[in-house]
């Protein structure tokens, strides 16, 4: 199939080895097909493809469409011969590389419904890991795995939990006799693949994607969000089991034939500046990448320039989480020596239960911030415009994230479902031809969701603004405090800034208290080994909780890296709520002292 050790081609990178940004030989078709295959099949007459740099920076494989194809078909063969039948569920460790597409691919000509999942072990440790994985397979009621050699022994005991009762390495389906039969693709109509949502936990819900659906998002997403045009060269690290990283970086730019080079996640995670280093070298002209991506990329890059050219770049796009003006105007400003253009940014809001995207800022506009009121914000619910001598303690910035796709329609509602009117803050609900099928084998948590009227509840909370939407946080993460609302990441954003902490390292909550009251705990990941330097730490993040939200509130200092984070690198508050009750986290100077304390008694 494909044993890319013995095929696997090392070179500098040039324009001659990597495939090129431009097919001369066909007409350029944006997702205008009735399935994936029939996508590839198109994608195949061209010389564009995917390309795939080490850690290091050095270009590994080439990849173009017309190989991706013949190598899909040679994988879909194989999983026939393997036993595996139409409509069965293929769970694929979701590694980028070449390995990975075959087998997604694959399963598009032979009808298995792939099943991304992740390969990172770091969340949680390994335990937790395989308690997850089992959890992804058995809500996918999976016939087998597909997984790196590296991770077969966790696959197989996740597996075994799941009773899934097939797991094939890489290798030993590359080893597996070709079958003869004619293979049975899907049709229009059909399941596309199953998505997991970054939140996932050892209970989650599959996503079921349709042909139909990822056609419509991967339309809205070329055609109308980025304005895709020959010239174009995406750049990717985002992981692919997750959906911007799939649907954004991987389906969408081959069913609009377009080249895209990838760097994997953890790669980027040792090394953030090679991302801009190779976007530099291969011209590139789009990328996305959560906010925290960007705050990272500037943070490592040191100011060391001088090899970075970053002007060939026309859309760097935000979204899978809190669009933050302060990291992305960091950001403009550290890189603004490079030739990055501030306007280039594209504030998107999506989310896997729509495929990925639901809304783009227009490309080439100026970033949109909206300023408002805290007061009126947090005791009104309405984003009323900050006065125009406002300091940053009396205003609140949010970044306009655009308007729906084609054919999709946004709304903002209220507890009783009213539609609000521009400014009042609310639930934000979306519908159009990009939602997902349902929750597979899940018809009350689908029916808890999508509404008779088709609206998908997103379970976010924002407000309108001429037309487009404005994300203002999660509703389960409010905390309710003495009557208002007060969102976590007001206080998440403001405690960071305090000298030592950086993004990720705040989680803010409610307790109940004996009452029925809710109690605010702040969670600030501690490196400090002193205990003046703590003390004075909790003492500034005292000040600045109570500056920022207005509340006390309880601090724990934790442990450096104990903060739980979702798939997709977001912080994940319910967690860390959760394992502060549990116990699994605590202060850090009474875990250090807990020795001490058993041994006198």
């Amino acid at each position: 199939m494909l044993n890319v050790a013995a095929r696997m081609e090392v070179g500098t990178g040039s324009e001659a080895e990597r495939t090129p940004r431009k097919n001369e030989n066909i007409a350029r078709r944006l997702a205008d097909f009735e399935t994936i295959a029939e996508g590839l099949d198109y994608a195949a007459h061209g010389r564009t493809g995917f390309n795939f740099y080490s850690s290091r920076g050095v270009l590994q494989r080439v990849l173009p469409y017309s190989e991706l194809r013949s190598l899909a078909l040679t994988t879909a063969r194989k999983l026939v011969s393997a036993g595996l039948k139409p409509g069965d569920r293929l769970a694929i460790v979701a590694e980028t590389g070449p390995e990975f597409m075959a087998v997604f691919f694959g399963c598009q000509y032979a009808g298995i419904v792939p099943c991304p999942v992740p390969y990172s072990m770091h969340i949680g440790g390994k335990e937790a890991y395989i308690g997850r994985i089992a959890g992804m397979l058995t809500a996918a009621a999976a016939t087998a795995v597909v997984t790196t050699s590296e991770l077969s022994q966790s696959m197989t005991e996740a597996a075994q939990l799941a009773g899934t009762t097939k797991v094939l390495t890489h290798e030993q389906l590359d080893a597996t006799v070709e079958s003869m039969m004619p293979l049975r693709g899907f049709a229009a109509g059909d399941a596309a693949y199953i998505q997991y949502s970054s939140g996932s936990t050892s209970d989650p819900k599959g996503i079921l994607i349709t042909q139909r659906s990822i056609m419509a998002n991967a339309q809205g997403i070329l055609r109308d969000g980025l304005q895709v045009t020959e010239k174009d060269r995406a750049f990717s690290w985002l992981p692919l089991y997750h959906d911007m990283g799939l649907v954004g970086f991987c389906l969408s730019p081959m069913l609009g034939q377009v080249t895209v080079d990838y760097l994997a996640t953890t790669a980027f995670a040792r090394r953030p500046a090679l991302w801009l280093k190779l976007m530099s070298q291969n011209r590139s002209t789009i990328c996305f990448s959560p906010t925290f991506g960007y705050d990272l990329a500037a943070k490592r890059i040191k100011g060391d320039i001088s090899d970075i050219d970053l002007s060939s770049l026309r859309i760097a796009g935000i979204g899978g989480d809190m669009v933050r003006a302060d990291v992305l105007q960091a950001f403009s400003s550290a890189l603004a020596p490079a030739g990055f253009d501030p306007n280039i940014f594209v504030p998107s809001y999506g989310m896997a239960e729509s495929t990925l995207a639901i809304s783009f800022s227009n490309v080439g506009e100026p970033l949109r911030i909206d300023t408002v009121s805290r007061h009126a914000y947090k005791v009104l619910g309405r984003a009323e415009p900050a006065a125009a001598n406002d300091g940053l303690d009396r205003s609140r910035s949010f970044v306009i994230c655009g308007k729906a796709l084609a054919g999709h329609k946004i709304e903002v509602r209220n507890e009783l479902g009213k539609v609000l009117k521009d400014r009042d803050i609310g639930r934000i609900f979306a519908r159009g031809p990009s939602l997902m099928a349902g929750y597979f084998n899940n018809a009350e948590a689908t029916r808890a969701v999508v509404g008779a009227d088709g609206f998908l509840d997103t379970g976010d909370m924002g407000y309108m603004l001429d037309g487009r939407i404005v994300i203002t946080g999660r509703a389960k993460d409010l905390i309710l405090h003495n009557g208002r609302n007060i969102w976590p990441q007001d206080i998440e954003w403001a405690t960071e800034k305090l000298p030592g902490l950086k993004s990720g390292d705040v989680a803010a909550f409610a307790v109940e208290d004996d009452c029925g009251d809710d109690d605010v705990v702040v969670l600030v990941e501690c490196r400090m080994s002193n205990s003046a330097e703590r003390n004075e730490l909790r003492r500034n993040v005292g000040k600045i909780v109570h500056q920022s939200a207005g509340v006390d509130c309880k601090i724990v200092l934790v442990a450096p890296r104990s903060l739980p984070f979702t798939s997709s690198g977001k912080l994940s508050r319910a967690s860390a709520r959760q394992k502060y009750l549990d116990g699994e986290i605590g202060d850090i100077e009474m875990i250090e002292q807990a020795p001490f304390l058993l041994a006198a008694q």
